[in-house]
This record gives structure tokens, sequence and C-alpha cells, in this order.
């Protein structure tokens, strides 16, 4: 049984369809993350299971209750938000509390659940501090501390990381998958960095047009894209379009070897990484193609090529640990057949 699991759910707004016919299952304890460009539905989906957007169509399930109607704050789901949402004139530790406050627990039980949670997050010293006085990554602390307090079955977070600088998000991405497992949450989240999901989730589902395109493991996500959508949202891609040759895919690049035997006749699309290439004087039996280095733009670890084959095609090709390179050099950019991914699309 899926801790979350969202049945053919559908909202539209006017004419705007932002849902269609979603079907999604998320396991216990897992965190899902959910992709795409701005308007593809994401947000409304994680609003709609918070109990913030009503759906025209479908059910939502929190483990074996339907929870479709139920009122946002008997759900049994936390939401933290872009913003954060913080009371300001309040203190860290009534911020905290705030939620258990509105439940009426014991006086005695809120203190203690809200020591518990600050010492967590490791913000216990500024329990007595106003907002104002924190900074962004304290201020997110204490958000996230909000939702972990009330013990929710479902944790829904809303881009959580988008206000932070990018050395201070990518320490807390760490941060919030650590809390997620420690605290065995199942977490639907909602962000447009493609890393911090390939980094911390467990599931990765990518949305467009309100449509679920593709739904896996991160890896699998990545690696064996089922649409030209997909390759091209998550990371950069070369796409060559071919038909089968025999055991062979042709292209305009050359011919290609993939992994498994292509259907006869049908034209499909090659979806190969950049980081899959690899440059060298030599060439190789398989999959190896002559040309030239035009352009170079040097990330420090890698370098991002321009390579134009002999043939005339462009390919961007990533190198790790990149060293100076003669213009003029003739070099061979070959790619295994594994990493060369199929998809069936002209």
């Amino acid at each position: 049984m899926p801790a979350v699991r969202i049945e053919n759910l559908s909202k539209r707004f006017g004419s705007t369809v932002a849902l269609s016919g979603v079907n999604l299952d998320i396991a216990s304890g897992e965190i899902c993350f959910l992709l795409g460009p701005s308007g593809c539905g994401k947000t409304t989906l994680l609003r709609a299971v918070a109990g913030f957007v009503e759906p025209d169509e479908g059910r939502i399930f929190l483990g074996e209750g339907e929870i479709t109607r139920v009122p946002p704050h008997r759900r049994g789901a936390a939401m933290m938000f872009q913003s954060y949402a913080l009371w300001p004139h309040l203190t860290v530790e009534r911020n905290v509390a705030f939620g258990l406050e509105e439940r009426k627990l014991p006086k005695a039980e809120i203190e203690q659940r809200v020591g518990e949670v600050l010492d967590i997050m490791r913000i216990k010293p500024l329990s007595a501090r106003r907002i104002h006085e924190l900074s962004g990554g304290q201020q997110q602390r204490v958000a996230l501390a909000r939702a972990l307090v009330v013990q929710p079955r479902c944790l829904l977070l809303d881009e959580p990381l988008s206000n932070l600088d990018s050395g201070l998000r990518v320490q807390m991405r760490g941060e919030i998958r650590r809390l997620c497992k420690d605290f065995g949450l199942t977490a639907i989240y909602v962000s447009h960095d493609q890393k911090e999901a390939l980094a911390i989730g467990d599931q990765v589902v990518v949305l467009d047009g309100g449509h679920v395109r593709q739904s896996g493991p991160p890896l699998e996500v990545y690696r064996q894209p089922r649409s030209r959508f997909v390759a091209q949202f998550l990371g950069e891609t070369n796409l060559l379009e071919g038909r089968p040759d025999g055991p062979l895919i042709a292209t305009d690049a050359g011919p290609f070897q993939t992994a498994s035997a292509p259907a006869p006749g049908a034209p499909v699309l090659l979806s190969i990484r950049p980081e899959a290439w690899r440059i060298s004087a030599d060439s190789n039996p398989v999959n190896s193609f002559p040309g030239r280095i035009v352009d170079t733009v040097y990330l420090g670890e890698m370098a991002r090529h321009r390579f134009v084959l002999e043939a005339g095609r462009e390919l961007v090709v990533f190198e790790l640990n990149p060293r100076p390179r003669d213009p003029a050099t003739r070099l061979f950019a070959t790619v295994d057949p594994a990493d060369v991914v199929p998809i069936a699309e002209p």
C-alpha cells in the first residue's frame, strides 16, 4: 500500500488545464520530486494534496484513507511554503509551537515536542529570537521545524531552498534528506532545480502540460528518458534522428550501435548525454567518430566542448579533468552502446 496514491486527478482553471488524468504512487518514506517547466502543474498537484486546491476529477489517498474532500488541517500533511510564511511578531519557539497550539495539545507536550525539534534542527539557541533577527538559512530551518513538529504523515515542500544562496542550498539539500529519513517521512517536493531532485529524491516525476511524462528513480529517468521532452528537460543531451539499418541505427553523424537491437523500420531518436562521450586521439571499433573541438567553456573540474564531426554534425561533449588541446588536432568522440538511448519518436 503506497503512502500517497493519486488517481486520475484533473484540474482546470477556466480554459487552462493544470492537471490532466494524473496517476501517481508514492511509497512510504519516499522523497518524491515534482519537476517541470513553469505552468506544468507541479504546484497545483502539491496544493491539491495539501487541500488548498479542490480537483475537478480524481481521488487522493493518504495511506488507506481518501482525503480528496477532507479539510487541509485534518489531512495529516504539513506544508512548507517557498516564502516560509513565518509569523514576524512571534519568536522562533512560538512559530514552531503554533501548529500544536492550534491543535490544543497540553502545554507540557507542546514544550517537549518543540524543544525536541529545535534540538534536531540545531536552532534551540535561537528560540527567543524574532524572525527578522534570523538569516535566510535559519528562517528555513524554523519553517521546516514548524512542519516537522506536528509529526505529519506526509511533508509537502514548495521550493523550500529557492531563497537561499548556492552554498547554503547544497548544505540544506543533504539536511532535508537526512531529516526525512530520520523521521521516516514521506515527502512531496516541488522544485525547479534538477540537481536538487537528482541529489536527494527517491522518485522523480516530470510533468508537462498537466501530464506525467515520466516517473521513476532519478538515475533511471536521467539515463533512460522515454521522450524528447524528458531528455531535453533533465540536463543537456545530444539528439540525433535515425532509422534502424540492420543491427545499427543510421544517423547523419554515422551508424550507432545500441545496447539492444532496434525495432526494424520505425524511425527513432537517439539521446546521448554530453558526459557519455569520451574524447581521445585514437578511434574505437564501435561508435567512434572523427572531428575537432571548435569551442570550449571551462567550468573548473569540467569543460563543455563543441565538437564538430567530419560528417558535419555538432555535438556537445563534457570532459572531466580537462586539459589544453590544440583546436587543429583531429580527435575521436566515442560513446558506449549502453549510453546511446533510443527514443521511440521521430
